[in-house]
């Protein structure tokens, strides 16, 4: 069953267009509201935001829909979306709901759930969801209204939570980190979190405006990460996107470590401390030159649909733990119920501090293979699956790389793109062959 709304990562666009609307954000925490109330008698949410500017109104208008019926609310101003699903699941609450577009620019916005638990909701509950948006609204009288207030020190219990994945036997005493928190949701939580942990942080992208999340920093746009570990001599360097469910990594020579490499450091450093791993679970853009060095090390690889909610589902379907993709979205479920950049960013720390070796030599075995990804922005209404010249494009270049490289073509799940994607053994090829798909939808 199709649905309306809901993307691959909740609801997201454009403020002021449809659905990123107060009357809409309105109509939708009443309906959600309407789903909790079906289980329970007086369920209470917990709603964090990211530091856009739209949040302020989106976070009022769903304030309103919840209380209208008869749903108590938490507020957490500006946390990131890990923060909100771990409250929710500490504080024993009914739903946490996030306001964030992720790493889109700013003009844009969205809204996420996780359930009791901490988690990522399924499909079906996205489709109750459609379904009450369509149905008359049921307002709750005066005596029955929802209730909202602040929930304090939300940004300190969760950077406690980060501290406590980090082993009690470690610290980070003696490195320098820069931490770009991309002027979004963990500007005022990463920066402690390492401080705390005893390393020596220079931050960067934590000065947010409402207007300037993603812009030129955070994990979407690293290079201002790399200049700032080279300028200040830091060991490492940690890049969340906008709200810091994703990270991107630097070593002290400058080198970018995007989140298929850094699964990798994960998934051996668990081997070496003895730990039980009979998989990971990647995505269909995870590098090949991964995937095969993960095997070597007798681990198996399955590629679930891109987006973390699928390698979540994957993760849970098999009783395994850990997974990610090349954007930085790693899940380590004995540590967290979904994404978190600074955790993962902990985590291989831990796997550096541990065992004595730069990332660098953490990654002395893997041998990527060079990816090309080009975005395709087509006009509304273009069925790009249907196009003969696509078609008859990408079997030329299926031929062409035969056995040495891929061709994934995808729709974004929260863009009006379509990604194309080919992974070959040289680099000029890879390139090459990506812009001939590419023109071909143009």
């Amino acid at each position: 069953m199709s649905r309306t709304y809901f993307g691959t990562d909740g609801i997201r666009g454009t403020v002021g267009t449809s659905p990123i609307t107060p009357d809409f954000m309105l109509r939708l925490g009443h309906a959600v509201g309407q789903v909790l109330k079906s289980g329970e008698h007086r369920p209470t949410v917990l709603i964090g935001k990211d530091t856009r500017i739209s949040g302020y109104m989106i976070e009022s208008a769903l304030e309103a829909g919840f209380a209208s019926a008869g749903v108590d609310v938490l507020l957490t101003g500006p946390l990131p979306t890990p923060g909100v699903a771990y409250l929710t699941r500490a504080l024993r609450l009914s739903l946490g709901v996030v306001i964030s577009a992720s790493h889109n620019a700013f003009p844009d916005n969205g809204i996420k759930f996780f359930s009791a638990r901490g988690e990522k909701l399924p499909d079906d509950w996205e489709h109750r969801v459609e379904a009450a948006l369509e149905t008359e609204p049921r307002w709750a009288g005066s005596a029955e209204l929802g209730k909202a207030r602040r929930l304090d020190d939300a940004s300190g219990r969760y950077i406690e939570f980060c501290k406590s994945t980090f082993s009690h036997d470690l610290s980070l005493k003696g490195l320098k980190i820069a931490v770009d928190a991309a002027h979004g949701a963990a500007y005022h939580v990463a920066p402690g979190v390492f401080h705390e942990l005893g390393a020596e942080v220079t931050a960067i992208g934590c000065q947010p405006d409402g207007f300037n999340i993603n812009a030129g920093f955070g994990a979407t746009a690293p290079a201002a990460l790399v200049d700032a570990v080279r300028t200040s001599g830091a060991d490492y360097g940690v890049a969340l996107d906008g709200d810091a469910d994703r990270v991107q990594m630097v070593d002290a020579s400058g080198r970018l470590y995007n989140g298929d490499e850094l699964l990798y450091v994960l998934a051996v450093d668990r081997l070496e401390q003895g730990g039980a791993l009979p998989g990971v679970v990647g995505t269909l853009m995870t590098n090949l030159g991964v995937e095969l060095a993960l095997r070597e090390r007798g681990i198996e690889v399955v590629r679930a649909p891109v987006g973390d909610r699928y390698v979540l589902e994957e993760l849970l379907a098999r009783g395994w733990q850990l997974g990610g993709e090349g954007s930085g979205h790693l899940l380590s479920l004995d540590r967290h119920t979904t994404g978190d950049g600074i955790v993962s960013a902990l985590m291989v720390l831990q796997a550096a501090v541990r065992s004595g070796r730069s990332l660098a030599g953490l990654l002395d075995s893997v041998r990527l293979y060079p990816q090309t990804l080009i975005n395709v922005r087509l006009k509304p209404g273009t069925d790009w699956q249907a196009s003969t010249a696509l078609a008859e494009r990408r079997a030329e270049i299926d031929r062409e790389l035969g056995a040495t490289g891929r061709v994934l073509i995808r729709p974004s799940g929260t863009e009006p793109l379509v990604r194309v994607m080919v992974e070959a053994e040289d680099a000029a090829q890879a390139k090459r062959c990506a812009e001939r798909l590419a023109e071909s939808l143009a």
